[in-house]
């Protein structure tokens, strides 16, 4: 993970990040939940990007998968990622599998900050089976084939410019996390009014 480079800087709270946020980590982790409070904390935008491709496509991301194939919704999402980096910042949540893209990793390092969510094997098992529409699973084991994402994809996610956990921790005390995350790697602080938490479960999403 980068270091951050801008001098710790005292602001009045609500002050806006110059770059967007970007959410990546597997399925499960909460990249959706936790980046619609993050953006609400931080008086910004959210825009979901596998909402997005969706919403091109006309049809469902299980349907595009069934239909065109992964390679063809891959590419897909590169485009939409690229379109959403070069708009306003914002807060962007990606699907699981963005982050492993070379060209899409590149596109968010130039142009935003990256957040990896991370939560243990046990915990993503538990969230992803009460949820359905997820490609990868479906017909299959969920421990088996997160396991297996989760070797594979881990070391990528780990190259991101923060990290978070998300095992334990309901979804608003998370979200408070990633503010003082950014807050620590871009030296503005604070980023958002002090807020106190409460228990809320974490999202699947």
């Amino acid at each position: 993970m980068r270091s951050p480079t801008t001098a710790e800087t005292t602001l009045p709270p609500g002050a806006h990040l110059e770059k967007s946020v970007v959410m990546v980590g597997l399925m499960g982790t909460g990249k959706t939940s936790i980046g619609r409070m993050l953006a609400k904390r931080l008086k910004m935008d959210f825009v979901d990007a596998d909402a997005e491709i969706v919403a091109a496509a006309g049809c469902s991301i299980e349907e595009i998968f069934e239909t065109h194939g992964e390679p063809s919704f891959r590419s897909g999402e590169r485009s939409v990622i690229a379109r959403l980096l070069d708009g306003p910042v914002r807060i962007i949540a990606t699907g699981g599998g963005a982050f492993m893209d070379p060209e899409t990793r590149e596109h968010i390092a130039k142009n935003a900050i990256s957040v990896w969510l991370h939560a243990d094997l046990d915990t993503l098992v538990k969230r992803v089976s009460r949820r359905g529409g997820r490609p990868l699973i479906k017909n299959a084991d969920p421990r088996q084939v997160i396991d297996e994402l989760m070797k594979i994809r881990d070391p990528i996610y780990a190259k991101a410019d923060i990290r978070v956990e998300t095992s334990d921790d309901p979804s608003n005390k998370v979200t408070e996390q990633v503010i003082a995350a950014l807050e620590d790697y871009t030296g503005l602080k604070p980023l958002a009014a002090p807020k106190k938490t409460t228990t809320r479960k974490m999202d699947t999403k």
